[in-house]
């Protein structure tokens, strides 16, 4: 498939590697862990533009991501956006919320001071998680 991730997605986030049909990042952003799924087509705007068996696919892997989140991080909620109004590129969030977060209940968008991890830090969540990933079928790393 030829790929190329938006350059705000590449500015904001850390890649962690692949799914069968996503590119799997982690937010900068200090807040949850806030996983995207990119479905690694050249201008996918939509999920309805996937086709039944892609729709499918990526029903799968948020759904395992989801999962991810919940179990391995006590998340007590997971929050699932597919909003793409700044970005246009087909991209789905997963962000674990706590009632201790900046943004609980409300909506995260609008609603966090936008302070990022440090690089220390985001390093070390971001191989935390491809461990994990790892244990999810289909889960490549990915040379970038």
């Amino acid at each position: 498939m030829s790929f190329t991730l938006h350059p705000r997605l590449m500015a904001d986030t850390t890649i962690l590697g692949d799914l069968p049909l996503s590119r799997v990042l982690l937010a900068k952003e200090a807040l949850g862990p806030w996983l995207i799924l990119v479905p690694r087509y050249e201008s996918l705007r939509e999920i309805h533009h996937l086709s039944e068996q892609d729709q499918q696919q990526l029903m799968r892997e948020s759904s395992a991501v989801a999962a991810l989140l919940e179990q391995d991080y006590q998340a007590e909620k997971i929050n699932i956006g597919a909003l793409g109004n700044l970005v246009p590129q087909l991209h789905l969030h997963h962000i674990a919320r706590f009632s201790n977060d900046v943004a609980w209940p409300g909506p995260i968008w609008g609603n966090t001071k936008g302070i990022q991890r440090s690089e220390e830090v985001q390093q070390a969540l971001a191989e935390e998680l491809r461990q994990e990933l790892s244990h999810i079928t289909g889960f490549n790393t990915v040379n970038v």
